[in-house]
């Protein structure tokens, strides 16, 4: 039971006619009695709210940041016009900052006998899963002085994907990617590895790429024409560990590994490779293998929906032998890690040669862009004090990838808003290099 407003006024109405007319015992009485029956005759013709049935339909699926609509059946069974309001609860991260109370209430009129459609706009604010919790429902009473209330479980889902910010990048990928195919008219042929077809000399091609026995067989001068490779294995890692946590600006550095993995995946998977995906830290958080070319993008973010960084040191060891595991021929080996010198020397580097031996490593960082602003600072004693520790901490990371590059690793330390780009040019020298 719940009561209204208009209760209150009702009751402070009565005061003022005990206080003017009837300033006795038994004016309180009645006047307290007045009340009572009033609220219990709006009680008993309200509509009753246990019995109303529910439904959902809607999204189940968003991208981080976008809307999703979720639509809230409510039937009402008994003969009773039902009018109150509904809430439908959800988590708080499921709403923009301050617009949960707005969003989550809805005014219902509903005749008995009846359905309404009630539509709830989530705008999730973090990856994951968003459980709806319970629908509440005020049924008020024809004179507006008291409501029955009761709640009710309508179990709903809805998944929040990665927002994939770097999508844009994509097209000015693929073009390159034609360019190294030859399939554009540019200046530059394509260049590759694999052998295409044979065409014939045109002025400015390589005189290497003559091929003379066909030449001899044509009665002209025919040459060899190359594309790159196709249907190689890719295996993004992603380290979940307490790296991963660190923030750089408004989110934790795993955010900007997603973004740069997916894009990865979308481009390599349009150049006809393979693409795996590991999420380790302490053991295995997400393993996603073999999924066909249009499945993959789609298997992948959904793996990644869920993926929250842990908050302790990733297991190296485990992580290089579950990899190796899942790529046991050569492949393009993606580590999305830091450059943290302590981690990286007594973790990483004494099981790189079990990683360069067979495979060629890709490892990319997220830098964090305030240490450039920080080793600018001058002028008082803590802005000299904050671009000295900048400074070192620039020094430790270049330190750390010049050491890997020297065990064979290509190193990829950039900003969130550059390590996706980055990693996909990346891609694409390693692949016009025939490196993969």
């Amino acid at each position: 039971m719940a009561l209204t407003g208009r209760t209150a006024l009702l009751a402070a109405l009565g005061a003022l006619v005990v206080g003017l007319l009837l300033p006795s015992w038994t004016g309180i009485g009645l006047v307290t009695g007045a009340v009572l029956v009033a609220v219990a005759v709006d009680l008993v013709l309200a509509a009753p709210v246990r019995g109303l049935r529910f439904g959902r339909t809607g999204d189940t699926t968003v991208r981080l940041g976008e809307p999703a609509t979720v639509e809230l059946t409510v039937t009402n069974p008994s003969g009773r016009p039902l009018r109150g309001l509904v809430r439908d609860a959800w988590a708080p991260s499921a709403w923009r900052p301050g617009t949960a109370e707005a969003a989550s209430r809805h005014t219902l009129a509903l005749p008995g006998g009846e359905r309404r459609r009630i539509t709830t706009v989530l705008t999730p604010t973090r990856r994951g899963d968003h459980h709806a919790h319970r629908v509440t429902v005020r049924s008020l009473g024809p004179l507006g002085l008291a409501a029955r209330q009761g709640s009710h479980l309508v179990p709903w889902t809805v998944r929040a994907l990665p927002p994939f910010a770097s999508r844009k990048h994509l097209p000015s990928r693929l073009a390159r990617l034609r360019e190294l195919d030859g399939r554009t008219s540019v200046l530059t042929r394509g260049q590759g590895t694999e052998f295409d077809s044979l065409r014939e000399y045109l002025p400015g091609d390589d005189v290497r790429s003559i091929d003379w026995r066909a030449s001899a067989r044509r009665n002209t001068v025919a040459v060899r024409t190359w594309r790159p490779e196709r249907d190689r294995h890719i295996l993004v890692v992603l380290d979940t560990g307490r790296t991963s946590a660190g923030r750089v600006g408004d989110a934790p550095r795993l955010d900007a590994a997603l973004d740069a993995a997916l894009l990865l995946t979308a481009l390599a998977t349009r150049a006809g490779d393979r693409v795996d995906l590991l999420a380790h830290d302490s053991r295995k958080r997400v393993a996603v293998a073999g999924s066909s070319a249009h499945e993959v993008l789609p298997a992948f973010t959904n793996a990644m929906a869920g993926l929250e960084p842990a908050l302790h040191e990733t297991d190296m060891r485990s992580l290089v032998a579950t990899a190796l595991k899942m790529a046991p021929q050569r492949s393009l080996i993606v580590l999305l890690t830091g450059l943290d010198a302590t981690p990286v020397e007594d973790g990483l580097r004494p099981l790189l040669p079990m990683l360069t031996k067979r495979h060629e490593v890709v490892l990319a960082s997220v830098a964090d862009p305030q240490l450039d602003a920080l080793a600018a600072g001058r002028g008082t004693l803590e802005a000299v004090y904050g671009a000295a520790a900048a400074e070192q901490t620039r020094a430790d990371r270049r330190a750390t990838a010049e050491h890997l590059t020297r065990h064979g690793v290509t190193v990829l330390d950039a900003p969130p808003t550059r390590i996706a780009p980055a990693l996909a040019d990346t891609y694409l020298a390693l692949k016009a290099a025939g490196r993969l």
